[in-house]
């Protein structure tokens, strides 16, 4: 690990002061966070940058190559990355220094027929942690439970040979979801496209068996629609949602692009009213976005109508996000267009542009800002605003690896980590108290 020593000073001497650089309690225990929106609680951030952007703590290596991002909780840091073809969870403490390394299971490797896919080759999907456990589910289906003090495996199955799963083009690139006693994947296979296990042992509980899609590249978030508890993701082809009890097809919506990859989470939006719920998706090559409401007509039957569709914003993989606000249907969405299309605002209500702005990336948001990292490894801090794209500072990240910058950014604790293939970079942006 590489270390700055007068940032370490800094950061000494705001610990034992009190300083801005103590991370705070708020965690960020999963992919996009506790609620799978990417918004983060966080407050008293930065509210611009100096020019060279915001104090780099530290810089993490050693943790091998991929595009997973971070879960920060219970003062650790956990992500995933590829040694020697074999995809490792790790976990690190607030300093970068890592505590424990263990293989999860075989990492994805572009075949014969893939030489372009190459740079590819690495992790996806973010470590979820729950109490004392992290899970993780590895490209080529290995899905694990890890002590989170010692990396100590707890338990573990296959999707492809549990669920006779076909093979993802790309690995399975899904973040796994818990709630309460169980946990949500997607083996995408027949006999399970999605199941939920039992946290604590790996068991089955349920298995979906009603969708046959190819499988797709996002994660399945949770919410309320129509009184209805329901888990929704996206296979190859469709948008889908199931009841989280016990599995059952709730509606489907044709939505496929030309490229049959699918890999931006869906976002369920207007969830003031439990009887209320919206479902808005994103998709790269040329697909698009649309606003969805599902309608319960009776029973588990649902109809869903399409509230708007617009190819203005086609998100490839860099998500988009939904700031919170105090009158929900005057709210916009924020992310990056596929293919030059630059990051894009639009109006909620009404799929309507309000700006567009060069670049294609990830991006987070926390105490009203944007935090725009683009593939290039360009950051950006935006204000999110729907009047127009105020840009409050930028820097380029340090070089390191090759590879673009995939893995989503994000703020816990007063910090802005990025992460770029082998390297983990953690940076001060807290203002001072």
């Amino acid at each position: 690990m590489k270390r700055f020593p007068f940032l370490l000073l800094l950061a000494t001497t705001s610990a034992m002061t009190g300083g801005s650089d103590i991370p705070s309690e708020r965690d960020w225990p999963c992919y996009h966070g506790a609620q799978r929106d990417n918004i983060s609680e966080e407050t008293n951030l930065l509210q611009s940058w100096p020019d060279g952007g915001p104090p780099l703590l530290w810089t993490a290596t050693g943790i091998g190559h991929g595009f997973s991002s971070v879960a920060v909780t219970g003062g650790r840091i956990f992500t995933a990355g590829m040694v020697d073809k074999q995809t490792h969870v790790i976990a690190l403490d607030l300093n970068g220094k890592i505590l424990w390394k263990k293989p999860s299971g075989d990492s994805w490797q572009a075949s014969e027929n893939q030489p372009w896919a190459v740079p590819y080759s690495g992790s996806r999907g973010t470590p979820t942690v729950d109490e004392d456990t992290v899970y993780h589910l590895a490209e080529l289906g290995s899905l694990t439970a890890f002590d989170v003090a010692t990396g100590e495996v707890r338990w573990q199955r296959n999707l492809l040979k549990d669920f006779a799963a076909p093979r993802p083009k790309y690995g399975y690139s899904e973040s796994v979801l818990i709630r309460e006693n169980l946990l949500f994947c997607c083996p995408g296979s027949p006999k399970g496209y999605v199941v939920a296990l039992d946290k604590n042992t790996g068991q089955t509980v349920w298995a979906n068996t009603a969708l046959t899609d190819p499988i797709g590249y996002s994660s399945l978030v949770a919410g309320t629609v129509e009184g209805v508890e329901q888990l929704v993701g996206l296979t190859a082809a469709r948008v889908f949602a199931v009841r989280v009890d016990n599995g059952k097809l709730l509606w489907e919506f044709p939505f496929a692009n030309r490229s049959s990859n699918n890999a931006t989470d869906a976002l369920i939006v207007n969830l003031e009213s439990s009887h209320g719920g919206k479902v808005f998706i994103s998709s790269g090559y040329g697909r698009g976005s649309v606003l969805l409401q599902p309608r319960r007509d009776e029973g588990d039957r649902f109809s869903v109508k399409e509230v708007w569709t617009t190819a203005l914003l086609d998100n490839h993989h860099g998500g988009v996000v939904l700031p919170r606000t105090l009158t929900p249907m005057d709210r916009h969405l924020y992310g990056a267009g596929h293919q030059a299309k630059g990051w894009t605002c639009l109006n909620l209500a009404t799929g309507e542009e309000r700006w567009r702005s060069p670049g294609k990336g990830s991006l987070t948001c926390a105490d009203g800002r944007l935090y725009c990292l683009d593939e290039s490894g360009a950051l950006s801090l935006i204000r999110a605003t729907s009047e127009k794209c105020e840009v409050l500072g930028s820097f380029q990240m340090p070089k390191g690896s090759a590879g673009p910058y995939w893995a989503h950014p994000v703020v816990c604790g007063g910090r802005l980590y990025v992460r770029h293939s082998e390297s983990l970079y953690a940076y001060s942006i807290a203002r001072d108290r």
